[in-house]
């Protein structure tokens, strides 16, 4: 073990950045191997316009199946689109790409162990039939929206639950400190990013000072750490150290369409008491020790009480693939026993997953369902704003029959490409009366929507194709919880710091901005 200070623990290297770090990383390797395969596909491919006499004849009847064939699939309107598109330019190429993508090769396992878990945890945890009555009585669409939610999980909606809000990574990393020190039986950890440095350092000096007082702690990161952020086989440095830790589906030099399906959660249980969600990774730009993208904007909340058994079971539902016997009930119990008046809050609380190897559309589902429902406004913060038929609808709607939505973008992109697309966007949700600000001091990674004083939704979920279908995600489902002022306040404080999109600042957009958007969304549900 290595450490930095006191304060910082590091247990490898730093990660060497600049050109050489590229030449001699995994990644370009993989990049390589990977551009070679693709390099055979079109060899592949001209050699067949060369030696199939009727290429052309076979071309057209291939195009045509593959047109009807996606007509009659259940995949979103945008994405058969985008599809149609490819099979136009190069109906073979196009045809073996969209085979590929269908055919769940590389992941089919995944599938089959994913649905096993949801299965086996369907009702491990009970719905108290109290809430709901009461919540049917109030129609306000919240026990509907419940029941919608059970179809593809196990997501109870609680009372009794506090919830503290964070307007910045800074705010819940010291909070998230503090709670960690008085962890006594477990500590479960599973974030998209995790990258040594000060704030992880902080984090891991805590969890090796546990483990040796005999308490449990298992760390979950996503395979694209290994890419970009650690490196590979980090897992077995924190073994050593006592740490269970798992890589979520590791990056392999194959074509495979798992490269969509990502851990995007950030989850942090203690003890079956507390539980944090929402954008904030574990690496030092998320609490602005390194500044990337101007000044780092972000949120996330932290759950005390009853509602902290849903984190818990996403967390060993992910954490039990390719695990036999899989331990759920002593872990979802801990909480019962230790429970105190301090957690219990007016207000309900619904925790909810979505999977993109199901039919739910689960993230997006809750997005809209709060976007028809508004009586007043809805509010919104989100890094990116890519947007299939459904959802552009679902807000050009909401602000046509005379909701205020507002929308809080980045000023500063970390993707530029990602920043062109959301700018196709802009002209006609403006145009629908849709008011866009960009935040000014720099990138807002915030995933928070806040309605009518109300209902509030915060977790790790996009505005964008790879959130809403391709990524694992969490969120929490606020109605009538105090902290909801909270985050009201705090779009109407970042919005002090934004400029407002208006159609003189459209027309005079950026050239490359305003071409790479319209070129860019003829792939975007891809992207």
């Amino acid at each position: 073990m290595k450490k930095q200070d006191e304060k910082v623990v590091r247990l490898a290297k730093p990660v060497r950045k600049g050109l050489l770090r590229l030449i001699f990383s995994r990644f370009l390797i993989i990049f390589l191997l990977l551009l070679l395969q693709v390099g055979i596909g079109v060899v592949v491919y001209q050699w067949l316009n060369v030696v199939i006499p009727y290429f052309a004849s076979f071309q057209m009847v291939l195009t045509a199946v593959i047109i009807i064939y996606l007509f009659n699939s259940r995949m979103d309107p945008s994405s058969k689109l985008t599809w149609m598109w490819i099979i136009a330019i190069s109906p073979i190429f196009g045809g073996a790409f969209l085979l590929f993508a269908r055919a769940n090769l590389g992941f089919r396992n995944l599938i089959r162990q994913v649905r096993e878990q949801l299965q086996e945890t369907k009702g491990i945890l009970p719905q108290d039939p109290k809430i709901l009555e009461k919540l049917e009585t109030e129609s306000t669409g919240v026990a509907e929206l419940n029941h919608y939610l059970n179809r593809s999980g196990c997501f109870p909606v609680y009372s009794d639950t506090s919830v503290t809000y964070f307007p910045s990574g800074e705010a819940k990393f010291e909070a998230l400190l503090e709670e960690l020190q008085k962890a006594e039986k477990f500590i479960f950890l599973e974030y998209f990013i995790i990258e040594e440095g000060y704030m992880w350092g902080r984090v891991l000096k805590i969890l090796l000072e546990k483990v040796k007082a005999g308490v449990e702690v298992r760390v979950l990161y996503d395979g694209m750490c290994e890419m970009f952020q650690l490196r590979p086989g980090y897992f077995k440095l924190l073994e050593k150290e006592g740490i269970q830790a798992k890589t979520f589906l590791p990056i392999k030099p194959l074509l495979s369409s798992h490269y969509n399906y990502r851990d995007h959660r950030k989850i942090l249980v203690i003890d079956g008491k507390v539980a944090f969600t929402g954008g904030v990774n574990l690496a030092d730009e998320y609490i602005n020790r390194v500044q990337r993208f101007g000044h780092w904007k972000d949120t996330a909340i932290m759950l005390k009480g009853p509602a902290v058994r849903s984190f818990t079971l996403m967390f060993l539902q992910m954490w039990n693939l390719n695990v036999n016997e899989a331990l759920y009930i002593p872990y979802l119990h801990e909480n019962r026993e230790n429970s105190d008046d301090s957690s219990k809050q007016e207000g309900y609380v619904m925790p909810y997953g979505d999977s993109p190897l199901d039919e739910e559309k689960v993230g997006e589902s809750v997005y809209i369902d709060m976007l028809y429902r508004a009586n007043d406004y809805v509010h919104i913060m989100t890094p990116y704003l890519i947007l299939d038929g459904e959802m552009e609808a679902a807000l050009l709607y909401a602000a046509e029959r005379g909701i205020d939505v507002k929308l809080i973008l980045p000023g500063i992109p970390d993707k530029k490409i990602a920043y062109a697309l959301a700018k196709s966007h802009y002209r006609r949700l403006v145009e629908a009366g849709v008011e866009i600000y960009e935040y000014t001091p720099g990138f807002v990674h915030a995933k928070t929507m806040v309605s009518d004083h109300q209902k509030a939704i915060v977790g790790t979920i996009n505005l964008d194709y790879r959130s809403l279908y391709h990524h694992f995600e969490c969120a929490a489902y606020l109605y009538q919880v105090p902290c909801i002022a909270e985050i009201d306040r705090d779009f109407e404080e970042t919005l002090g710091k934004c400029r407002r999109v208006t159609e003189e600042t459209i027309r005079h957009e950026k050239l490359f901005y305003r071409v790479m958007g319209q070129i860019m969304k003829f792939v975007a549900p891809l992207f």
